[in-house]
């Protein structure tokens, strides 16, 4: 007998096929809300980016996203969005400094993290991966499945959301379209459109 053809191979073997992946570039704009097929006139946000924040993530490839981006001290978190810094904070840690926090520093990041989780929009970002962060540190003491288990803490424990991202600029990308959409939802709620950016969508 003939053999069947398969003519959708399976999600596995896509996923097993893909060795190198390549981030597509930015949109043009996170997201649009639209109410009855029409996009809303919505104002662009202000991004706020810590001066205090070492190696700091650059928006410069997302201007058009915002209506500015502000350099000035923040009294929590690295980034966070204006008339939002008391609702709206992004928290970032490169690998090195994630370790460090969870090891010598933990009680001030602690203490920071539970304030973080006070608030209605709060993010950790970690710019490596969680195949890196789960893998032996050379030159350090750290153990990973404690800093693994750490993580796993915050999200559960303080139900904090975290995100790893393999590259700083994909970091910037994803804090940037974070910022933008949390002041989207809250100007659409503020607006009486509800929280959504379309009817039976998001």
């Amino acid at each position: 007998m003939p053999r069947k053809r398969t003519l959708i191979p399976s999600p596995l073997a896509w996923s097993t096929g893909w060795t190198k992946t390549t981030p597509l570039p930015p949109p043009p704009v996170p997201v649009v809300a639209e109410r009855g097929g029409t996009q809303l006139r919505t104002p662009l946000p202000v991004a706020i980016v810590d001066t205090r924040e070492q190696n700091p993530l650059s928006f410069w490839r997302f201007r058009k996203w915002f209506a500015r981006i502000e350099h000035r001290a923040l009294r929590l978190g690295d980034y966070s969005v204006e008339g939002m810094e008391d609702s709206c904070v992004v928290e970032r840690k490169d690998l090195a400094d994630l370790i460090q926090s969870f090891t010598t520093n933990r009680s001030v990041f602690i203490s920071r993290l539970r304030r973080m989780s006070e608030l209605p929009h709060s993010l950790l970002v970690v710019t490596s991966s969680l195949s890196e962060i789960k893998s032996e540190y050379p030159y350090r003491a750290a153990n990973p499945n404690r800093i693994t288990q750490s993580l796993l803490a915050v999200l559960t424990g303080l139900r904090l959301p975290f995100l790893c991202t393999d590259t700083h600029e994909l970091a910037e990308e994803l804090v940037a379209s974070y910022l933008y959409q949390t002041f989207l939802y809250d100007w659409l709620d503020r607006n009486g459109h509800g929280r959504f950016l379309g009817e039976g969508d998001l």
